[in-house]
C-alpha cells in the first residue's frame, strides 16, 4: 500500500520532497554565494576609496579634516607676557610659511558668538594658555576657560558643537607644583575635544621647571612644539590629513590607513608624552603646593585601563617600559642634591649631567634689572642705600638698627630660586622656584670670589662721580657685610655653611634672610651675625594669600621654622611685611607667632610697592603710611611685655621692637660690636664649637639720633638728607 502512494505522487511533489530533504544543503550553497558576492563588492569599494580619498571620506571625527587652512588664529592667555611673546613669535612664523595667521587676546574673544564660526571658516586655532596660582587661567583668560567649560557639559550645545573646528594647544607652566601643572592647557585642550573639536596635533607643554623642562627650559619647549606645529600645518596646507583617533593623548587605537610618516609622527609624539610622565611621575610624591581638594589629572596620569592599543603600538610600548624598569634600576642614584640636616652635598651625580638654573632668557631678563649673574645660580647688585652713602645721603635701616657701613654692605644671594611666590616680591618673579636643588652646582669659593669682585667693579664706576666722598669711596672697595637677601632663598644653596664660614674669615659680617620654610637647614646653619626670618602674614589663609608657597605642608614648616629660630643663641629677627587690607589686623596671631620663636629683634615695615605688576595684584593702596605703621607696632608692643618700640628709619616706613634684653640700664644697645663677633665666631671654630656664644656677647650701644622717637627719625646727622624731585625713585635694595 505504501508503495503504491509512492507511486502516485506527482513529479512536481516528488520534486518539492527532494527539495525538502537536502535543503541543508541548499541553504549552505546560498550563503557560500551571498558570501562571495559580498566580498567582491567590499572589494570593489575599498579599491574605490584608495583609488580616490575624497571619495571614501570618513565619517570618524578625526578623518573629517578639510585639507586647505584659509588661516591661523592664535589665541593668548598670559599674566607676565610669556605666552603672549610666544604668540607674536609663532604669529610671525606662520606668515613666513605663507599663511595668514592672527594674535588674539583671548579676554577681547567672545566663545559664544565666535567660536562656532571657527568650525566652517577653515581657520586652525592655536591656544597658548599659561597656567597661574592654583592651576587657575590667567586674568585675561577666566572667561573663555568658565565659558569652554560649561558649554562641554551643557545639554543646550551638543556633544557636536564645535564639529569640524581644528585646533592645537600648548600649555605653560611649572613642574614644581605637581597638583597644578599645566592644568588650564590640558583642560581646555578635553573641554575642545568634547565638543568635537579635531587636534590638529598632540598638546604641548612648557615648563618653567628648567630640571624637569624637556628642552631646558619653556623657551626651548616651545621652539621644538613650535617646528613641530609648523610642519603639521604645511601638511595640512598641502592637503594631508593626520588620522588620529579622539584619545591619541592617552594611546587610543589608530586607523590603519595612516601613511609611514604619519605613523612616524604619532609615533614620536606619544613617545615624548610618555618620558615627560615619567619625569613628573617622579616628583608626584614630593610635597608640593595644591591647595585644590581635587587632584587634577596632571602630568603623571597614567594611561585609560580601557584604552585599545594596537599591535603597531605595541612595540613602542614595549621599548618605553624597558627604559622606565632602567630607570627604577637607577632609583638609587638619584639627579637631585638633597639639603641635608649638615648642609652637606651628596656627590651622587655626575655635576656635568645636570641643567643650569639660569638659563639664557632668565639670564638676559635679570641682566637687564641690573643684576650681576655669578656662575649657574647666583647674583649681585648694588643696592641703593649703597650708592646714597658713597654720596653721604644716609644710610638704609640696618645703618640706623644695627650699625651697618652701608656703603660697606655687598647684597649677594648664592641662590636665585626661591619656595615663595610673594605678591610683593621686588623683582617681579623673573627668578626661579624650586622646593629642592636640583640644579649644577658651583662651589662656594667661587661664588664669594666673584661676587667680590663684580661688586668692587659696580663700587668702581663711582670714582670721580659728583657728590662721592673720597673716603666713603675707599671704604667702600673692602666689603665689610654681606647681606644674603638680594633675591631667593640662599639657604636653599647645600654649601650656605661653608659660604657663610668663608664670609667670617674675610671677617665680612652676616645677615641672612630666610622666608620659613626650610626649619632643618635653620637649626643646621652654623652662627650667623644676624638671622632673620620673614612673617609676611600670622594665619594660614592670609601666609598663603600673600607668600603664595610651593610646599603643600607650607604652614607646619612655617612655624617649626619659628621654633628652629628660637633654639639659635645669636641675634634673631622676625621681619614682618605689612600689607594694607592684607595682613595689618591681625594683631593677636601675631603675638601668638612672636611668643612662639622668641626673636630678639622684630623689625616691622610697610610694604614697598615696586611699580605695577603681571604676577601681582599689589598696588600703592596696599602700601601703609608711615603713620600706620607706627600705630600697628604700638599697639603689638602694647601685647609682647618683653619688648619695646627701640628704633625708626622714617625713610624705609619702618621700625624695630627689641627685646628688653637689650636695653641696659636704661639704653639700647641694640647695634652690633662687628669685630666682637668675628673674634667670637673664630674661637667657637678653633674650639671645635664647642664654646658657643650668644647675642649678648656683641652688642653694642645705640647712639640717641637712632632712637624711635628722636627727632632726626633715624636718619644719620653725619650725613645730609637728599630731596628726589621730580624723578623716578629708585625702589631697590634690602
Amino acid at each position: 500500500m505504501w508503495a503504491v502512494s509512492q507511486n502516485a505522487l506527482s513529479p512536481s511533489e516528488s520534486c518539492l520532497k527532494s527539495v525538502w530533504h537536502n535543503r541543508l544543503y541548499l541553504y549552505s550553497a546560498a550563503a557560500l554565494v551571498f558570501g562571495i558576492w559580498f566580498s567582491l563588492k567590499v572589494a570593489q569599494k575599498k579599491k574605490r576609496f584608495s583609488d580616490d580619498p575624497k571619495a571614501g571620506k570618513s565619517n570618524d571625527s578625526f578623518a573629517d579634516t578639510l585639507s586647505h587652512v584659509s588661516a591661523v588664529k592664535i589665541f593668548y592667555g598670559s599674566q607676565t607676557g610669556t605666552a603672549k611673546g610666544f604668540a607674536v613669535e609663532l604669529s610671525e612664523a606662520v606668515k613666513k610659511s605663507g599663511v595668514p595667521a592672527e594674535v588674539i587676546d583671548i579676554k577681547d574673544y567672545d566663545p559664544d558668538d565666535q567660536l562656532a564660526d571657527e568650525c566652517t571658516n577653515k581657520s586652525v586655532c592655536v591656544f597658548l594658555l599659561a597656567t597661574y596660582t592654583d592651576g587657575q587661567p590667567t586674568e585675561n583668560a577666566e572667561w573663555f576657560c568658565k565659558w569652554l567649560q560649561e558649554a562641554s557639559t551643557d545639554f543646550r550645545y551638543g556633544k557636536t558643537f564645535l564639529k569640524g573646528l581644528r585646533y592645537a594647544v600648548f600649555g605653560l607652566g611649572n613642574s614644581v607644583y605637581v597638583g597644578h601643572y599645566n592644568t588650564v592647557g590640558t583642560n581646555v585642550d578635553k573641554w575642545l575635544w568634547m565638543l568635537s573639536a579635531v587636534r590638529v596635533m598632540t598638546r604641548g607643554e612648557g615648563d618653567c621647571n628648567v630640571v624637569k623642562s624637556r628642552n631646558g627650559s619653556v623657551q626651548a619647549d616651545f621652539v621644538a612644539w613650535k617646528v613641530k606645529f609648523l610642519m603639521r600645518l604645511q601638511a595640512l596646507v598641502e592637503g594631508e590629513k593626520k588620522s588620529c583617533s579622539g584619545n591619541c593623548k592617552t594611546g587610543g587605537s589608530r586607523k590603519s590607513q595612516r601613511s609611514d610618516g604619519q605613523k612616524e609622527e604619532e609615533e614620536e609624539e606619544e613617545e615624548e608624552e610618555e618620558e615627560e610622565k615619567e619625569n613628573n611621575n617622579s616628583s608626584e610624591a614630593d610635597p608640593v603646593e595644591s591647595s585644590s581638594d581635587e587632584e587634577e589629572s596632571g602630568p603623571g596620569a597614567g594611561k585609560k585601563s580601557g584604552s585599545v592599543i594596537d599591535m603597531e603600538d605595541l612595540g613602542n610600548i614595549m621599548s618605553r617600559a624597558k627604559r622606565a624598569k632602567s630607570k627604577a634600576g637607577q632609583g638609587d642614584q638619584s639627579q637631585m642634591v638633597k639639603l641635608s640636616k649638615v648642609n652637606g652635598v651628596k656627590t651622587i651625580e655626575d655635576e656635568g649631567e645636570r641643567r643650569e638654573m639660569i638659563t639664557p632668557a632668565l639670564r638676559e631678563a635679570l641682566t637687564k634689572q641690573g643684576y650681576k649673574l655669578i656662575g649657574s645660580h647666583s647674583g649681585v647688585k648694588l643696592c641703593r642705600w649703597t650708592k646714597s652713602m658713597l654720596r653721604g645721603r644716609g644710610g638704609c635701616y640696618k645703618h640706623t638698627f644695627y650699625g651697618i657701613e652701608s656703603h660697606r654692605c655687598m647684597e649677594t644671594t648664592p641662590s636665585l630660586a626661591c619656595a615663595n611666590k610673594c605678591v610683593f616680591c621686588w623683582r617681579h618673579h623673573t627668578n626661579p622656584v624650586g622646593t629642592e636643588w636640583r640644579w649644577k652646582m658651583d662651589p662656594a669659593e667661587k661664588i664669594l670670589q666673584d661676587a667680590t669682585e663684580k661688586h668692587q667693579s659696580m663700587i668702581r664706576q663711582f670714582r670721580g662721580v659728583p657728590g662721592v666722598q673720597p673716603e666713603r669711596y675707599e671704604e667702600g672697595l673692602a666689603v665689610r657685610h654681606c647681606a644674603l637677601s638680594l633675591v631667593g632663598e640662599p639657604i636653599m644653596y647645600p654649601e650656605i655653611n661653608a659660604f657663610i664660614r668663608l664670609l667670617h674669615c674675610r671677617r665680612v659680617s652676616s645677615f641672612l634672610v630666610t622666608n620659613a620654610q626650610f626649619p632643618e637647614e635653620i637649626r643646621s646653619l652654623v652662627p650667623v651675625t644676624q638671622l632673620y626670618v620673614s612673617v609676611d602674614a600670622s594665619t594660614k589663609d592670609s601666609l598663603k594669600k600673600i607668600d603664595r608657597p610651593l610646599f603643600k605642608d607650607f604652614w607646619p614648616r612655617f612655624l617649626d621654622s619659628l621654633r628652629a629660630l628660637g633654639e639659635k643663641r645669636q641675634r634673631t629677627v622676625y621681619r614682618l611685611t605689612l600689607v594694607k587690607a592684607w595682613n595689618v589686623e591681625e594683631m593677636q596671631s601675631y603675638s601668638e607667632l612672636i611668643a612662639l620663636g622668641q626673636p630678639d629683634f622684630i623689625e616691622v615695615k610697610g610694604v614697598t610697592y615696586c611699580g605695577e605688576s603681571a604676577a601681582s595684584s599689589l598696588t600703592m593702596a596696599n602700601v601703609p603710611w608711615h603713620q600706620e605703621v607706627v600705630s600697628f607696632v604700638q599697639q603689638l608692643a602694647d601685647m609682647l611685655p618683653q619688648y619695646e618700640i627701640a628704633c625708626e628709619h622714617e625713610h624705609s616706613n619702618c621700625l624695630l621692637l627689641a627685646h628688653t634684653k637689650f636695653k641696659v640700664d636704661g639704653e639700647w644697645w641694640t647695634w652690633i660690636d662687628y669685630e666682637r663677633f668675628q673674634d667670637l665666631v673664630q674661637v667657637q671654630e678653633e674650639n671645635g664649637g664647642q664654646r658657643g656664644f650668644s647675642a649678648l656677647d656683641y652688642m653694642a650701644k645705640t647712639p640717641g639720633w637712632a632712637l624711635f622717637g628722636a627727632h632726626e627719625q633715624g636718619f644719620d646727622p653725619a650725613d645730609t638728607r637728599f630731596q628726589r624731585r621730580n624723578k623716578t625713585k629708585d625702589i631697590s635694595g634690602c
